[in-house]
């Protein structure tokens, strides 16, 4: 017998935290972050309180009310110990977006993190070059100490704890040595055991399979039990290594039960892949006169290498910022392949660099940086990466003119079309050349509007969506992460609509 309950994203598109219990063991595919939850009460300059632990999360209902969390971040006036406790053997992680990882940091470190060699190291480069909202403090964590009358939680400044991970493939050895350091300064380091996924005992049989999304080292499982579940995380047709996913789809014919994500269930098909992506900024480029600036999606290095590809046809130099440096070496650990070689690094003027800068420049390798002075001289040699949160380093390299190609998802919330019209100004203020989306002016309102044909979706079409799921053809179909979950209900008899904390056993 089977139980499956869906704690988050149900609902919406993220947020995804699926229980599978069996005999009373079970594992927890993802734990992400709900955005649209947190964007009810919380955005960039309200965020909840790290000092009450988990208490402005349990309180707000943006986690659900389990016994599951670490016992540091639970402040004195916080009871959590009459809600339920879950026997959790394992997270099994898809891949490295917050909205399927963000909030495992809450989580016990009793339980072990099953993913790819890839997210592990995305993972681990992320917590090292930047500070975490709490909960995305994933491998590893800061202990945190009651302080006064215990409502307020103390952070020890200078130890981390890792968590212990199970690797879905053999790992090299520098994997593991940058998995098992600190690259912050003043920083004791308690690390977490790394083990493989072929040695790990439990009480399913997990199996791992790489599927195309926007980010490298996407994982689809399929889990066998008393019932054997396939579950997709995010994962497309349409990329470059589409060929993953069919694999994964082909393996998962003998599952009679398919958890799988539809983002786009309800939304019309377009004609799109990446090779589209590549043919129309290609094009776009090659009339380009003074700097080109990319900006597509954190993380998305697939979309990276495409215009790397660009701007050699172009004769051009690719232009990435410090942190992509750093993520794309630790990349480099998981697939051993160097993306950077032939890439310049952004040299942002600042007075002081971060122990993850040092650590990159000073022990892993030699970083070929340009300084924005000698981009001004001859603008029309480089192509560079930078997002609405670069765009004020254009102070310093001064450019007259330029192309600017957004590549990269729609806004989809009203918040974030105020983001677009910020970016507009700096850009005309430049007297850029914008593809991508363009200002227009709708009912009384600007807002953006978005050109087809330079973005390709990290997520499965509708289309590719139904034929999916008549392939494996399932006995129960139960959508997650999306937004229309009735969509599955109007085209599949056998779809199974889960409410928030609501099980279904088989």
């Amino acid at each position: 017998m089977t139980s499956i309950q869906i704690f988050d994203g149900n609902n919406t598109i993220g947020g995804n935290k699926i229980y599978i219990e069996e005999k009373g063991h079970g594992i927890f595919l993802d734990f992400g972050m709900n955005f649209k939850k947190y964007g009810d009460f919380f955005q960039q300059f309200i965020s909840p309180r790290s000092m009450r632990g988990i208490h402005d999360l349990i309180y707000l209902n943006l986690i659900p009310k389990l016994d599951i969390y670490r016992k540091d971040l639970i402040p004195r006036d916080l009871d959590i110990s009459s809600y339920p406790s879950l026997n959790v053997e394992a997270i099994l992680l898809s891949h490295a977006h917050m909205d399927h990882c963000g909030n495992i940091g809450l989580l016990k470190p009793d339980y072990p993190i099953i993913a790819s060699p890839s997210t592990i190291m995305l993972l681990k480069a992320l917590i090292d070059s930047s500070s975490p909202m709490l909960g995305s403090d994933v491998v590893y964590y800061s202990l945190k100490a009651p302080k006064g009358d215990g409502r307020i939680l103390e952070t020890d400044r200078y130890k981390d704890i890792g968590r212990d991970f199970i690797c879905t493939e053999n790992f090299s050895e520098s994997l593991h040595d940058f998995f098992t350091l600190t690259t912050k300064s003043r920083k004791k380091f308690d690390e977490g055991n790394l083990s493989l996924l072929k040695d790990y005992s439990s009480s399913f049989e997990i199996n791992a399979y790489e599927v195309d999304h926007s980010i490298y080292g996407a994982t689809a499982y399929i889990i066998s039990g008393d019932n054997t579940v396939a579950y997709t995380g995010d994962f497309r047709l349409h990329g470059k290594k589409r060929n993953k996913s069919e694999e994964f789809l082909k393996n998962a014919k003998d599952a009679s039960i398919l958890i799988i994500e539809g983002t786009r269930a309800a939304r019309g098909d377009i004609n799109e892949s990446e090779e589209i992506v590549y043919n129309n900024c290609l094009k776009t480029a090659e009339e380009a006169k003074g700097l080109i600036v990319a900006d597509f999606t954190a993380r998305n290095f697939e979309r990276l290498e495409m215009f790397d590809l660009i701007a050699k046809k172009l004769g051009r130099t690719m232009i990435i910022t410090a942190k992509d440096a750093f993520l794309l070496n630790a990349l480099n650990k998981a697939d051993n392949i160097d993306r950077i070689k032939d890439l310049r690094v952004y040299r942002d003027l600042k007075i002081t660099s971060k122990g993850w800068e040092k650590f990159l420049l000073n022990i892993e390798r030699e970083v070929n940086f340009i300084d924005p002075s000698d981009i001004s001289k001859e603008q029309d040699k480089f192509m560079i990466c930078f997002s609405l949160y670069d765009i004020k380093n254009l102070l310093d390299i001064k450019p007259n003119k330029g192309l600017y190609i957004y590549s990269s998802s729609e806004a989809f919330e009203e918040e974030s079309e105020f983001d677009f019209l910020r970016l507009n100004n700096w850009l005309k203020f430049f007297d850029f050349e914008i593809v991508g989306f363009d200002i227009i002016e709708e009912y009384n309102k600007f807002k953006p509007r978005f050109t087809k044909g330079y973005h390709a979706s990290g997520h499965v079409s509708k289309s590719d969506l139904i034929k999916a799921i008549e392939n494996i053809d399932p006995d129960i179909v139960i959508p997650v992460h999306t937004d229309s979950p009735e969509w599955f209900s109007n085209n599949f008899e056998n779809a199974v609509l889960l409410k928030d904390n609501e099980s279904y056993t088989i």
